[in-house]
């Protein structure tokens, strides 16, 4: 009996996802526990691994295709002992979209049963017309050409007819860096006819509403990967869901540097470095144990409060913003802060973070300083009832019993959930880090 590949879901918050690449073939023998596919989530590119013995018999979703849904079948082993010819294909809904927003489609997946049960000849040509539009496009001989939709929407928005290009993806395939390397002039595409754009508005309108601002300003349309549509999407329902408000502190460094070139001395040998940003996760995670009301979630009719402070540290890789979780940051050490970190940040580049090093979190930090940012405000990282953003690290003067003099000072400022964290209790918060901070041998006690 044949067996049956689903999407998997590879995070709790995870709907659907992109099917990056097939590391098989149809007819390629795969054992139990190979990888055969990378999928792309919101957080990261992850592996697939087979669930069982067989034989690839058919592949039914395209490498590059996006917004999988979860559970959706993307492939069939043939079992042993069954030819993979006679293994027989389930039939996989097409999504379809309207050609126009304004018209939308009621159904919005079309099958091939579908049209086999339509009673009408009108019904039946208004679902063979939509199926149609969903497949890929045919040249005048009757061949068929293979293009992932994103080719097609960017040789459409620059006039080039994919007929006269050679796919290098799956099966020949076209790709969007088949449309680049013909924009970039390794294949002489042919021109598509076009009537002339709408003044302000490009002549293929990007999705949406959204339009470039003059129409004879160069630029270019990228597409928006999941990691992106979900910052959009979280961080837009945070700015108008979660009542924001800001405190902020100055906090001198010079102590802390002094530290902390004393303790890298101490562990040249062992391959560790700590870093500012690590005693700024160790003194804000002490500063939870020791304000407890600021290490709260809001649940609606309900709060959370935490025993345990796991702080999610903000990390920049391309494309957006991911935030791995130190877990108990108030019950590890300096150096082990230090390792940590250090693994996180290169598995978050990398983009092999799993599920388990991001999900939860009851505390964000985001720190700008080594960029020269000297101060700003993050947006809270829903459902988490605080962020604590972090600017530069740079001499000021300062006044010290009526004497000027010069420190190095960090500012530092909370962004509050007011449902969750009133006004004292984040000021109170960030008395306790400023006194960590300026004191680190404190975060010894």
């Amino acid at each position: 009996m044949a067996i049956e590949i689903f999407m998997p879901a590879l995070s709790p918050t995870m709907e659907e996802g992109t099917l990056a690449s097939w590391l098989v073939k149809e007819g390629d023998t795969v054992t139990s526990g190979d990888v055969i596919a990378e999928i792309e989530t919101d957080k990261a590119t992850m592996e697939v691994e087979s669930i069982d013995d067989g034989t690839v018999a058919k592949i039914l979703v395209d490498a590059g295709t996006d917004g999988v849904p979860v559970g959706q079948i993307i492939a069939i082993l043939a079992e042993e002992g069954e030819e993979a010819a006679d293994v027989k294909v389930p039939t996989v809904s097409v999504p379809v979209a309207p050609e126009d927003a304004s018209t939308p489609v009621p159904d919005a997946t079309i099958s091939q049963s579908k049209i086999a049960q339509s009673d009408t000849p009108s019904t039946m040509l208004s679902l063979l017309t939509a199926l149609k539009a969903t497949q890929s496009d045919v040249t005048d001989d009757g061949s068929r050409i293979k293009a992932s939709p994103l080719a097609k929407r960017i040789a459409a928005n620059e006039g080039v007819d994919i007929a006269g290009i050679a796919g290098s993806g799956p099966h020949g395939r076209i790709v969007k860096r088949d449309i680049e390397a013909a924009l970039a002039g390794g294949t002489a595409p042919t021109p598509v006819a076009a009537s002339a754009p709408t003044a302000g508005k490009p002549s293929a309108q990007p999705s949406g509403d959204y339009y470039p601002p003059h129409g004879d300003i160069p630029f270019r349309e990228e597409r928006l990967s999941n990691m992106r549509k979900t910052i959009a999407k979280r961080l837009t329902e945070s700015k108008t869901t979660v009542p924001h408000f800001y405190l902020t502190v100055d906090c001198e460094l010079d102590k802390l540097l002094a530290q902390r070139g004393e303790l890298n001395e101490k562990l040249a040998d062992s391959g560790i470095k700590i870093s500012v940003n690590d005693f700024i996760i160790r003194a804000s995670a002490l500063a939870l144990k020791k304000v407890p009301a600021a290490n709260v979630q809001f649940a609606g009719d309900k709060m959370y409060w935490y025993e345990r402070a796991d702080i999610s540290m903000a990390v920049a890789i391309e494309g957006g913003l991911v935030t791995p979780v130190v877990r108990g940051a108030d019950q590890l050490g300096l150096a082990d802060i230090a390792k940590t970190t250090k693994e996180l940040a290169l598995k978050a580049r990398d983009g092999k973070l799993m599920p388990e090093d991001y999900a939860g979190g009851t505390f964000s930090i985001s720190n700008l300083g080594m960029m020269g940012i000297k101060e700003f405000s993050a947006v809270i990282n829903p459902p988490q009832g605080a962020i604590l953003a972090i600017g530069a690290g740079e001499q000021r003067p300062i006044v010290k019993e009526g004497v000027l003099a010069v420190a190095t000072v960090m500012s530092c400022t909370i962004s509050c959930d007011h449902r969750a964290v009133d006004g004292a209790v984040g000021a109170e918060f960030l008395k306790a880090f400023k006194g960590f901070i300026e004191d680190p041998i404190t975060m010894l006690l």
